[in-house]
């Protein structure tokens, strides 16, 4: 078992946990997420580690509540125990002083942009960060990211806050000031990330994505995670999460990224079905 230090949300449906896991702190590195069940009949999820603490024994994990898995885990609180936590997984960022990097993150993406950010700027980049959301609500992490970048653009779409419009304005203006960008890591929504893609392909800067929006399984075993990147088949959650954004085949990652929508959606409608019935029982209804 292992036990929730703090929870607290940062966003509506957007939880963030501090989860004792002394092992998986002191070798984690950017880019790397841990499988999370959590009782013996749960769902084994990829999340990204956003963050840990040697000294603590600890990693910290943003969660949004979206599907009926992260749902009930945005339903614990601190005290609380999550029966399994494996990792880290996945191969870390590569990281090299490229010049001036831009970390890019679009709503709960941020949260693993962060740590990428930090070693970026810990290899001598000049880093820059652009951060999205909705509305000001969803802008996640600005103060911990003014900490350690050289630039930081917060963006909205509705002009609540910051930047009025997508990451990827912001990145095209940044571009066209003449200001010289060597390197950019995009992750978020794949629509946001194809985007990102579009964005720099022909100004030729070196682009990466992290593709665990499509991760299932976690270990490469149910072949759910499947991408082609550069004409061939590849294992997001093994043989990434990070890829070349210019080589993936974006329309077929939207596609696969459909399968189990179905199946997430009935999931979810038996849990809030459920949920209503038993409240109900509490409550002394029918």
């Amino acid at each position: 078992m292992y036990k929730i230090k703090s929870a607290e949300f940062l966003a509506p449906n957007i939880k963030k946990f501090i989860i004792e896991a002394p092992k998986i702190a002191q070798k984690r590195k950017a880019g790397q997420f841990v499988i999370i069940r959590i009782d013996e009949n749960g769902e084994r999820i990829p999340l990204t580690i956003a963050d840990s603490n040697i000294a603590d024994g600890t990693i910290t994990i943003i969660v949004q509540g979206i599907g009926k898995t992260t749902q009930e885990l945005n339903s614990l609180s601190a005290n609380d125990s999550i029966r399994d936590v494996v990792g880290p997984l996945g191969k870390p960022s590569h990281i090299e002083n490229f010049g001036t990097a831009v970390s890019i993150g679009g709503g709960v993406g941020t949260a693993i942009a962060y740590p990428t950010a930090i070693a970026l700027k810990e290899a001598g980049n000049h880093t820059i960060s652009i951060i999205g959301g909705r509305t000001k609500e969803f802008v996640l992490l600005e103060n911990e990211l003014r900490a350690v970048c050289d630039e930081v653009y917060p963006t909205t779409d509705d002009g609540s806050y910051g930047y009025k419009g997508f990451v990827t304005q912001k990145l095209k203006e940044l571009i066209d000031s003449g200001k010289k960008i060597d390197f950019v890591l995009a992750i978020g929504p794949i629509p946001m990330m194809r985007a990102i893609a579009e964005t720099t392909r022909p100004y030729g800067i070196k682009t990466m994505v992290s593709l665990n929006p499509v991760m299932v399984d976690g270990t490469g075993m149910c072949g759910g995670c499947r991408a082609t990147v550069d004409g061939k088949t590849v294992f997001v959650c093994v043989d990434g999460p990070e890829f070349d954004a210019h080589l993936v085949d974006f329309d077929l990652l939207i596609r696969r990224n459909r399968t189990y929508s179905k199946d997430e959606k009935t999931a979810l409608e038996h849990t809030c079905n459920y949920d209503v019935a038993f409240e109900k029982a509490l409550q002394g209804g029918n």
